[in-house]
């Protein structure tokens, strides 16, 4: 293995913090003459001759690429490494007793006849750097400053259970239930990952689905400074810390939001990546470095980086290298050999790594094979890991990334660093006694080698060991994870707020879209929860026709806005402010979904109820961000989701991409998402209104007493029309509940037929009802179906209750019930048929579904609802096709009503005028 020569492909610069100094008199001087030269001239006199320098060093081919990374050592030399606080010796004793915990859990879990699985390797790279946090620097609950908020490793879980088992909150029991919540009994087992909905009192955030936690980790730092230039809360002192994975930093979500991070100085987030080199089936850049290539993108973005690379064994053989040759050695071998000297005896390390090169071996001439073999990682050595945590934490001005090198399965000897160690999820005895003398746990063979297994360890509650970290945890403010809801239902608008949207337009056309803004205007007006609402959209204010909201609203920037806006003279300016309610994401579905995960559970986090009302093009809502949805309900937040210029054919020319005809069908996965398809303003006033009540009211069927844990999404249109004023009478338990006939049929008729239809179809179906009366004697009733989602989880629900009381009576569906006999049904919505027909097996009678299924294309409305067969003439046709196939009706009228209104041909509406069809 080479040690010098000119190329150093891994390393983009250096910088000389732990670098020999060959002329140490020279480099004063030069340094006195930058000092003189900014005390007396100023920095930019200074920056410009450095420019100067860097650029003529280029021209002499000196060697100075732009500083993205920095030599492979550690970026806090020993001599600024701050005095340890704590007990090592008590420190390392807890750690041991966490990993021994959390191995025995997981191998439990795989034990012959139920292997569950589980995750060994990973908590056990990363113990120490949990460890050091936990003693202190993460601030629970009860820390007059609020608490930190901490973003745990998915995969790390097993040890937090452990520590969670050795403080008191956990009994044997539980561990042995790991992974087995339901087969044990109801809330006796535990989840195998993060996850809120499953834990509501531990677990805070869900972080499994790899990257989210990164991406939700920013902007909720970025939210808790929302929350304090906004006057909401005071955050200063709360800290959010995320823990990942090199791996993971792969996923594109890890990295996307990191320039945010550094734009708004979020100095209040620190990233702790967790450097074990290893993925889950090999190296993650077994030919390259991952910590320098890490450090290079968190460089660019504009963080703060600190690298964790050695332990302090490594700190007296850096003073040795006189030459630089360790440290060029350091910058030449790639992560896949350092994996392997990880493994490899202290022989095999001073032949193939000290070796090569004579300067090398001659620096560790004094040292054993043994001392060798057992020098260490950085991520393992608590000293080194405090200091980078106190350093990140005093940092001020830049979010912070601790890049901490560690090995994956640490301590584990048949686990440690293999490229198979993901899926290694069991101890054999031998390895557990091996595990168990290097941990020093006093267990005999004896009790390793029972029918039962090896037993978890626990000093006993009154050991000074426990008191000693169950002190630390009670400085901090109490025991973490913690999830706690402090939140008091809110004093919720009454009539008043609604009453504009339940009047109709009169003779003005306006789309949802608009009525629900209009909405939401007037609900931010309101004294109680106005200054709560939370408003996100991702640079789709104006076409939503929210630009009303810049003057007085305001667009949050933390930075305020240090510039003349370009059409400040204009009634509608674009205004920023650090008090700004507006969040403004850029282009950014991704961060918009992040904002609202953040503001939607703030509730619990903060104790401060806010509320999220992200309105977003539906198409790229759910089929984009839908995984950050499964995190939304996951983390229990609450809000409104807003898929807006919705539909198959309504914005049909901007063409196949914003074409929405399945978002109800994705929203129906997720078990939070309520969805709501209105077709009128006055539903809308009813659907937000309770809305708010289930989401921020006073919870009487839950446990906190405050709301219930679902997610509102509302499809809404851009296509202007008269909205009519709330019947007189109106159905609001139909409208809720996902149905409620809008129209009786106009004429007399004997079981007429029934038109299910959901938003911007329901004029569509009242277009053919009236067709069908005057035209063919055909009586009709229109039924404005608000959520067939809901309609369908209902008919489920009293299915599923029927199955499990096979004796008793059994229940029907609401909608079967709601409808009663009557004639055919066609439904109709602007969507695929598949949505419709997620009720159609409980609807009495016939049925028959039409529905915009295929891709989208760029035409007119009329064109492209005519080539799906979904307008008022295909309705007609439907109807009389149905009526035919029972015998009602001559089935040669449904033929001549195809071949007449063109039916197959889109171009019979070729001329067909359209309003607000631009995006």
């Amino acid at each position: 293995m080479a040690s010098s020569g000119p190329d150093r492909p891994i390393i983009h610069g250096g910088m000389p913090t732990q670098l020999p100094d060959v002329d140490p008199d020279e480099t004063r001087d030069w340094l006195s003459s930058l000092d003189q030269m900014v005390d007396e001239r100023g920095r930019d006199r200074a920056r410009y001759v450095m420019l100067r320098m860097l650029e003529r060093s280029r021209e002499r081919a000196v060697g100075m690429p732009a500083l993205r990374s920095t030599d492979y050592i550690n970026t806090i030399p020993p001599e600024r490494e701050p005095d340890f606080p704590g007990d090592e010796d008590i420190e390392r004793r807890i750690r041991s007793y966490i990993r021994w915990n959390a191995a025995v859990m997981v191998s439990r879990a795989n034990r012959p006849g139920l292997g569950v699985g589980g995750h060994i390797a990973t908590y056990q790279s990363a113990a120490s750097l949990y460890e050091v946090g936990f003693n202190h620097f993460f601030k629970g609950k009860d820390h007059p400053g609020g608490g930190d908020q901490i973003y745990y490793q998915g995969h790390a879980a097993p040890g937090i259970y452990a520590r969670s088992f050795l403080e008191g909150r956990f009994d044997e029991s539980a561990l042995n239930n790991f992974r087995q919540e339901k087969s044990q009994g109801e809330g006796k087992g535990l989840p195998s990952y993060p996850h809120p909905r499953l834990m509501s009192d531990y677990w805070e955030f869900p972080t499994v689905s790899m990257g989210l936690a990164a991406i939700n980790s920013i902007y909720q730092a970025r939210f808790n400074r929302y929350l304090q230039n906004r006057g909401i809360k005071d955050t200063s002192d709360q800290h959010v810390w995320t823990f990942l994975g090199d791996g993971e930093m792969g996923e594109p979500e890890s990295l996307g939001a990191i320039g945010l991070a550094a734009r708004e100085q979020l100095d209040n987030l620190t990233f702790v990546v967790n450097c074990n080199l290893q993925q889950l089936d090999g190296p993650v850049r077994g030919n390259g470095k991952v910590m320098q290539e890490l450090e290079s993108f968190f460089l660019g973005a504009g963080w703060n980086v600190i690298k964790v690379v050695w332990g302090r064994e490594w700190d007296d053989l850096l003073t040795r290298d006189t030459t630089g040759a360790l440290v060029n050695q350091m910058n030449r071998v790639p992560d896949g050999e350092f994996q392997t000297l990880s493994i490899e005896t202290g022989a095999y390390n001073r032949e193939h790594f000290f070796g090569p090169d004579p300067e090398l071996a001659k620096i560790v001439e004094h040292l054993s094979d043994e001392d060798i073999e057992k020098l260490p990682r950085g991520g393992h050595d608590y000293r080194k890991v405090y200091a980078a945590f106190e350093s990140a934490t005093k940092h001020q001005g830049q979010p912070t990334v601790i890049l901490a090198h560690t090995i994956k399965g640490w301590l584990l000897e048949s686990f440690m660093a293999r490229n198979a160690t993901h899926q290694m999820k069991k101890l054999t005895n031998e390895d557990l006694k091996t595990f168990r003398d290097r941990l020093r746990i006093p267990i005999t063979d004896e009790q390793i080698d029972s029918p039962e297994g090896a037993p978890y360890y626990h000093p006993g509650a009154d050991h000074e060991d426990i008191r000693y970290m169950l002190e630390r945890r009670q400085e901090l403010g109490g025991s973490l994870p913690s999830r706690i809801v402090r939140a008091k239902p809110l004093d919720l608008p009454q009539d008043d707020a609604y009453a504009d949207l339940r009047k109709g337009s009169g003779k003005q056309q306006i789309a949802t879209t608009m009525a629900f803004v209009r909405l939401l205007r007037e609900l931010m007006k309101d004294k109680q929860i106005g200054q709560r609402i939370v408003p996100i959209a991702p640079d789709e204010y104006r076409t939503f026709g929210m630009d009303s909201m810049f003057p007085s609203a305001k667009i949050y920037s933390p930075h305020g806005q240090t510039y003349e806006s370009v059409d400040r003279k204009l009634l509608l300016a674009y205004k920023e402010s650090e008090k700004g309610q507006l969040l403004h994401e850029g282009i950014s579905e991704a961060g918009a979904a992040a904002s609202a995960i953040a503001a939607g559970s703030a509730y619990a986090t903060h104790g401060e109820p806010m509320i999220p009302v992200y309105l977003f093009y539906s198409m790229f809502g759910f089929q984009r961000t839908g995984d950050s949805f499964w995190a939304m309900a996951d983390q229990l937040s609450r809000g409104f989701l807003v898929g807006a210029t919705a539909g198959r054919t309504t914005l049909t020319g901007e063409g196949l991409q914003h074409a929405d005809g399945h978002s109800p069908l994705i929203a129906r996965t997720n078990p939070a998402v309520v969805h709501y398809d209105p077709a009128y303003a006055f539903e809308i006033a009813h659907i937000v209104r309770d809305g708010l009540r289930r989401m921020y009211g006073d919870g009487e069927n839950t446990a906190s007493g405050f709301g219930e844990d679902v997610i509102y999404y509302l499809t809404v249109y851009n296509e202007p029309i008269n909205q009519p004023a709330e019947p007189e009478g109106v159905d609001v338990e139909g409208i809720l509940k996902g149905a409620y006939r809008y129209a009786a049929s106009p004429i007399e008729g004997d079981a007429p037929a029934r038109i299910l239809a959901s938003g911007v179809s329901v004029p569509w179906a009242l277009q053919a009802q009236a067709t069908l009366a005057e035209q063919y004697g055909v009586a009709a009733e229109v039924w404005s179906v608000t959520s067939w989602n809901e309609l369908a989880r209902d008919a489920e629900s009293a299915e599923r209750w029927n199955f499990n009381h096979l004796g008793e009576e059994p229940r029907t569906p609401w909608i079967a019930t709601k409808l009663g006999e009557g004639g055919p049904t066609v439904a109709v919505s602007d969507y695929m048929r598949a949505v419709p027909d997620q009720i159609s097996r409980w609807i009495p009678g016939s049925w028959m579904s039409l529905g915009a299924d295929g891709f989208g294309f760029a035409d007119t409305r009329a064109g492209a609802r005519r080539y799906f067969q979904i307008d008022a003439e295909s309705i007609v046709v439907a109807v009389l096709a149905s009526l035919g196939r029972e015998g009602r009706i001559d089935p040669k009228v449904a033929q001549e009503a195809f071949d007449s209104l063109r039916i197959d041909d889109p171009t019979a509406v070729a001329g067909v005028k359209q309003e607000g069809s631009p995006a």
